[in-house]
């Protein structure tokens, strides 16, 4: 099932739809949790111990004497406070408001006489409360630090107590604390858990819904156009080569779709070529072999007139064999990547001049004039062979396709930092539709030029070897009977310097 891109697709939008809400949850959660807790109903517990304690009944049950007070009578009231903190559960603290310092600490974070700081407003006793306070009380709330541990408290106090006989002319606040609450996950999620999840849930099937649909589309726009190429490749490799996808969907399917239909057309063209190139080769090897018969027949029924002319013709036509042996073994070792190359330094000047004088002869036998104008060059690195093999077909070409009284002109110079040789005619010409093609291997252009046809392998072993030397080959044609240029650019000689100072 998840062999499929649908189901892929599919499971990969619910992990970012489940990933995404997790992060969502753990942020609101993580806000929720760090936020301050709300004070309010500790103020209000807080407000409802301070209505029920009175400092003067808390004198008067202490046996605290109002008229000569006694060290002993000032412990009496402390143990009495204690006792009331610890009955209420709360801190219990006494603080001189004129001074701002601290008579009394339950908790004993305060010592006697203490600065009390503290950020205080004045507090409002909840309605339920209002019926069990004194009009003179005022009421104060606001939180502190213990100066001990530095844990935060809030509190709220009741002021406006007045003794003379006691703290003189001071006012006093009986301030009752307890811890500042804090948030925590439990809180947090009790307090909006129940609202948080359902809309959770809600959006997580939303996004399922909406998952299946956005993967269904785009495995739609995705697999149709890869399982049409996936179709055709199955065509092309049953042998039926005649196959073109449309060039649709994201752009990376496109691509390959094109590379497909390049493809495609690439092999069409190279099993037409290779189909030309069997009839060709046929019909140049059943020449020379009917010669070769023939001839060897005839000398041996003593029928040959000229037994020495007829042995020439029988040697001629193998040597024609073992060229068309010799190209197809080139060739072979080219598609292999085993082209072997000795590289030394070549003024392909010179190298290009020794051709030509050796063609002269078959240039005048054809009545074609073949000018030369190849001084000397600046060395570059090659294969001598293989450049002399490369200089010799495309002369020999040019020689060739040229019709009697026509005119090929040969010759170098450098340019653009290496050495450039250009071979020139005025015969027979390349058709545009045909010019593209010509280095394709078994590619000829015209199929019916009976003996003078080759094998169509010269001009791409010359490509491959041009490539070879780090060069570039080139043709240009205005058309049929127009003539043809052949240009070979080899690049400077560093290669040249390199040779030498290994030898």
């Amino acid at each position: 099932m998840f062999q499929r891109l649908r189901a892929r697709l599919f499971l990969s939008y619910l992990l970012v739809l489940f990933v995404t809400l997790a992060v969502i949850s753990f942020a609101l959660l993580f806000i929720f949790n760090t936020r301050a807790a709300p004070t309010e109903p500790t103020l209000q517990r807080l407000a409802t111990v301070a209505v029920s304690v009175n400092l003067r009944e808390v004198i008067v049950q202490s046996g605290f004497d109002l008229i000569r007070p006694t060290q002993e009578d000032f412990n009496r009231l402390s143990q009495t406070l204690s006792q009331v903190a610890a009955a209420r559960g709360v801190r219990l603290l006494l603080v001189n408001m004129n001074e701002r310092t601290v008579r009394y600490d339950s908790a004993a974070g305060f010592a006697l006489g203490a600065s009390f700081v503290s950020e205080m407003s004045s507090y409002r006793f909840p309605a339920a409360l209002t019926r069990y306070l004194f009009t003179n009380i005022d009421a104060i709330t606001g939180n502190f630090t213990d100066p001990q541990d530095g844990q935060q408290w809030v509190f709220v106090g009741v002021e406006g107590l007045r003794e003379q006989a006691i703290f003189s002319a001071d006012t006093f606040a009986l301030v009752f604390a307890d811890l500042r609450p804090q948030q925590t996950l439990q809180d947090a999620l009790t307090e909006f858990g129940a609202e948080l999840f359902p809309l959770l849930a809600q959006g997580a099937l939303v996004g399922v819904v909406i998952a299946v649909v956005v993967a269904g589309f785009i495995a739609r726009s995705i697999a149709q156009p890869l399982q049409t190429v996936a179709t055709a490749a199955s065509e092309v490799a049953q042998g039926r080569f005649a196959q073109h996808v449309p060039v649709k969907g994201p752009r990376e399917v496109q691509a390959v779709a094109e590379a497909f239909n390049q493809m495609s057309a690439n092999v069409q063209s190279a099993q037409q070529a290779q189909k030309d190139f069997l009839a060709n080769v046929s019909h140049d090897l059943k020449t020379p072999l009917t010669s070769i018969q023939g001839y060897s027949q005839a000398i041996i029924d003593g029928a040959a007139l000229d037994p020495v002319k007829a042995a020439k013709i029988i040697h001629d036509e193998a040597e024609r064999l073992n060229r068309m042996v010799v190209e197809l073994t080139d060739l072979a070792r080219i598609q292999a990547g085993r082209l072997s190359m000795k590289w030394t330094a070549i003024d392909l000047g010179q190298l290009t001049d020794g051709v030509a004088q050796r063609l002269a002869v078959v240039a005048r036998e054809k009545k074609v004039t073949l000018s030369v104008n190849c001084p000397p060059m600046p060395e570059v690195a090659g294969d001598g062979d293989r450049l002399v093999q490369v200089v010799t077909n495309l002369i020999g070409n040019a020689i060739k396709y040229t019709p009697a009284g026509g005119h090929v002109w040969v010759g170098t110079r450098v340019e653009k930092s290496g050495v450039l040789l250009t071979i020139k005619d005025d015969g027979q010409g390349i058709p545009a539709t045909e010019l593209s093609r010509i280095f394709e291997r078994f590619y000829q252009v015209d199929k019916a030029r009976g003996p003078q046809r080759g094998t169509g392998l010269g001009l791409a072993i010359v490509q491959e070897i041009v490539t070879a030397h780090g060069g570039t080959l080139s043709a240009y044609s205005d058309g049929e009977n127009a003539g043809s240029t052949f240009t070979v650019w080899l690049p400077s000689p560093q290669m040249t310097t390199i040779i030498r100072r290994r030898s």
